[in-house]
């Protein structure tokens, strides 16, 4: 399946339910974070070292078959202009290169600032700067996924009231 890059077409091709998994695709790491089946809640889930694209795939395609992920939400690194730089090309391209071995839908959400965000809220929780090192991409990916699922059910509610007319 191709990447999706509308969000409300990104919806259309899921089931009803299933949970979504988020990716905060780092030049080192990738945070993951899961949904749960109803897609209200992003939870973070772990945090992987990168090592090369084949590897790094088997890993995140093993921990969707495990959680029964029915879709993937990608942040997109755009800069604060809005643009896309090299960062953004390197999340297409991980995009493309892993939408060739899964059948489960793809898409892209805008990550600006959900670093400062990550951190901002551990930072309020008391952890610790080696902790929050430890936590900070999976959090990254939870508030990215969740951004998505809070439009995606904006975008549905829009569309349902749009339709009454």
């Amino acid at each position: 399946m191709p990447v999706i890059e509308d969000l409300a077409a990104f919806a259309d091709a899921l089931p009803a339910r299933g949970a979504l998994m988020g990716l905060d695709l780092g030049t080192r790491t990738i945070g993951l974070a899961v949904s749960d089946v109803g897609r209200s809640i992003a939870t973070p889930l772990e945090t992987v070292r990168r090592t090369k694209f084949t590897h790094d795939a088997e890993t995140l395609l093993a921990r969707a078959r495990e959680r029964e992920v029915t879709g993937f939400v990608l942040g997109l690194p755009r800069n604060m202009d809005g643009s896309e730089g090299r960062r953004c090309q390197s999340t297409r391209a991980f995009a493309r290169n892993l939408a060739r071995l899964t059948d489960l839908p793809i898409t892209f959400s805008d990550e600006r600032l959900t670093t400062v965000e990550a951190e901002n809220r551990l930072l309020a929780a008391g952890l610790s700067r080696k902790r929050r090192r430890e936590v900070i991409d999976r959090m990254a990916a939870a508030i990215i996924l969740q951004e998505a699922l809070e439009r995606m059910r904006r975008t549905a509610r829009a569309a349902k009231e749009g339709g009454r007319g």
